[in-house]
């Protein structure tokens, strides 16, 4: 079973960056679809990027399109998620999941796999 293990996340103020890492375990990691989504505090989990198994497509979500960039190393099983000029509404629980085959890159319930999640808090 696939693991997935997120690290990046931090305290940072409204203007900075960080850059999301997403170590994955096993041996399929190259055929799947790789999704970053995010749950603000009192609400749904949201999608925000994903990037195909090649890492020749890439999708963002309206909010995020523009200040956030995906990219993945096949060779190291990681997923990364560059986030630059960050907003206070931009603070929330970042999760990396692994997409199922088949389905849509924006639905969470097409996702099979996820991390434990990394908090990202950014102060005003």
């Amino acid at each position: 079973q696939v693991q997935l293990v997120e690290s990046g996340g931090g305290l940072v103020q409204a203007g900075s960056s960080l850059r999301l890492s997403c170590a994955a375990s096993g041996r399929t990691f190259s055929r799947h679809t790789m999704g970053w989504f995010r749950q603000p505090p009192g609400k749904e989990r949201e999608f925000v990027a994903a990037i195909s198994s090649s890492g020749s497509g890439t999708y963002f979500a309206d909010s995020v399109k523009g200040r956030f960039t995906i990219s993945r190393t096949n060779v190291k099983n990681t997923v990364y998620l560059q986030m630059d000029s960050l907003k206070p509404e931009d603070t929330a629980v970042y999760y990396c999941a692994r997409k199922s085959s088949g389905g849509t890159y924006y639905r969470r319930d097409d996702y099979d796999a996820w991390g434990q999640g990394t908090q990202v808090t950014v102060s005003s």
